[in-house]
């Protein structure tokens, strides 16, 4: 890999896309090639100041690949139908499994090395726990529609017997952070809660559905994008070198540390040096039997592949990206 290694992001307009592509413009790689479904406007502001070669329509990708031939020297597959709240099964199973499934073969025949986004929304309600063991995979049981089809490719991938030069499929846990104004209900707590306090002064949280878990207390792994940048950036370097310790495979991408709401929630009061004000509401029916109460990712795979950096603090991620991008309107 050099600076001018040509590198492909899909889902490159989206949140860890759009941030993921700003990273490497940092790190001197402006040679990209950015993939998405470019015909929603409010994402494009994301991409504004970026550097790359080409944009590419999702849908018209492998057909350019073909028609260009292009020197690819690394895939970040970020792309993915992310909406836990779509039930239609075919929309998953066409963006997060066929398309991931070409995205493979490609790298394969090619021998490119690739980094895709799979999800903690494979562990389910937790059952089998949050290791990122192969063994277990085949015994989970996601919760939604998006589980399925992440845990289906995770499948797949593990069951080839050709495959990429190296390969990583990151269990994204809850990442948060700038670049996420366009997601709507799929945005953060942190992102809603800024919203919510600057109309009203106060924050809605769902109460809790569960007997053993109060109201604001149900936990998750959250984890700053600007964690997830770094190990994708990192297992791209890793790639490159002979001693490496990294093999391909799947890798929990959390902070090892599950955190309440509640304690989201008044991160982002204290970002705004405002004193707490919060209040329990009804979860919504339809997500309601489909919901996670407990995450936190094992990330011991990881520290034995050599990744060593301190991940940021709850309190510390929510104050930059509050301080630091929602109270600007900045972008990453």
């Amino acid at each position: 890999m050099n600076k001018d290694s040509k590198i492909v992001v899909t889902g490159a307009a989206g949140f860890i896309g759009s941030c993921l592509t700003g990273f490497l413009n940092e790190k001197g790689y402006n040679r990209l090639i950015l993939v998405d479904d470019f015909t929603e406007p409010e994402k494009m502001q994301n991409l504004e100041g970026k550097q790359y070669d080409e944009k590419i329509e999702r849908e018209d990708f492998f057909e350019w690949l073909e028609a260009n031939k292009p020197a690819i020297d690394f895939i970040f597959h970020i792309g993915a139908r992310t909406d836990t709240t779509e039930f239609d099964y075919s929309i998953h199973q066409h963006l997060n499994v066929e398309y991931s499934q070409k995205i493979w073969n490609y790298c394969t025949e090619n021998k490119v090395p690739v980094v895709y986004a799979s999800s903690a929304a494979t562990y389910g309600s937790g059952e089998e726990g949050y290791n990122d063991d192969h063994a277990i995979v085949y015994a989970l049981k996601p919760l939604n529609p998006y589980g399925v089809s992440k845990n289906e490719f995770d499948k797949w991938a593990l069951e080839q017997t050709t495959h990429p030069p190296f390969w990583a499929g990151l269990k994204f846990f809850n990442v948060y952070g700038p670049n996420e104004y366009h997601k709507g209900r799929m945005a953060s707590v942190i992102w809603h809660s800024f919203k919510q306090i600057n109309q009203s002064g106060k924050v809605k949280l769902f109460k809790s559905h569960k007997e053993g878990f109060k109201d604001g207390q149900q936990l998750r792994d959250f984890v700053y994008v600007k964690d997830v940048l770094k190990i994708c950036y990192w297992l791209m370097e890793q790639y490159e070198k002979a001693s490496s310790a990294v093999a391909s495979g799947l890798y929990n991408l959390g902070t090892g540390k599950a955190r309440s709401f509640e304690d989201l929630a008044k991160a982002t009061f204290s970002g705004l040096d405002k004193e707490p004000m919060i209040e329990f509401i009804d979860m919504p029916e339809d997500i309601r039997d489909k919901y996670q109460y407990f995450t936190e990712a094992n990330m011991q795979k990881l520290k034995d592949a050599g990744y060593t950096d301190q991940f940021y603090s709850l309190e510390n991620g929510v104050d930059d990206y509050v301080r630091n991008y929602l109270v600007k309107g900045n972008y990453y």
